[in-house]
């Protein structure tokens, strides 16, 4: 199956993330609890699979330039997000969110079936906590459920997308795919520690709702050890 094909689990489960949160909106600490959650899953992720992957590539002068190529793609999206304003804004952002994801799964696809198979796990957790908060924001501006189900559709198609745009890197000399690799390993921990858990913090801990970052942490080492 080609990595494209992957992407359609998680956008599945962003769209049943948006119609469950129109009609039964989750309360801040079940959100927090699964942010905490994804985060630890794709925190897995990255260490786990992209990492190794990209210390054995043997290229660190293509590392660096595709890890500072990642850092200002991310700070780039920080600050849109930051100027973006109403529902037109929130699904700009998202859309890039989407978009990049789909790209960091189409890479790590690249780097192996094992990789991107894992990745779309982690994946699917947190573009279905963006199908939860894209609902969330726009259910509250008045937006129709219907519409709001359709437009969440209408974003995740972006993820395949991004896939398709990311697949070719398998095929481009051991450097390039370096960089590449070192890319997605920045978007994937600036998902983790600039958007996942800083939203998640906005919330009271608990030590349960804590505790799921470790949970998603160890589960996807399990799903890593029951795959090998």
């Amino acid at each position: 199956m080609q990595a494209w094909a992957y992407t359609l689990i998680p956008a599945a489960a962003a769209v049943i993330g948006a119609a469950v949160a129109v009609n039964l909106r989750p309360g801040p600490i079940l959100v927090s609890a699964i942010q905490h959650f994804a985060a630890g899953v794709v925190f897995a992720a990255a260490a786990g699979e992209i990492l190794p992957d990209l210390k054995h590539a043997g290229s660190p002068l293509a590392m660096l330039a595709g890890g500072a190529l990642g850092v200002a793609a991310m700070l780039l999206v920080k600050t849109l997000g930051k100027r973006a304003s109403g529902p037109v804004g929130l699904m700009a952002v998202t859309g890039i969110d989407i978009l990049v994801d789909g790209l960091v799964l189409g890479i790590a696809f690249a780097a192996g079936a094992k990789a991107g198979i894992l990745l779309t796990v982690a994946l699917t957790i947190e573009v279905l906590f963006l199908g939860l908060t894209v609902a969330n924001e726009l259910g509250a501006a008045g937006t129709s459920k219907r519409k709001v189900v359709g437009m969440t559709a209408g974003l995740v198609v972006l993820l395949p997308l991004g896939a398709l745009l990311g697949g070719p890197v398998a095929t481009l000399s051991s450097p390039i795919q370096a960089a590449f690799l070192s890319f997605g390993l920045i978007a994937l921990l600036y998902l983790v520690t600039e958007e996942l858990l800083v939203e998640a913090h906005e919330t009271e801990d608990r030590p349960w709702v804590t505790a799921m970052f470790f949970a998603g942490f160890l589960l996807l080492l399990m799903l890593d050890q029951a795959i090998a």
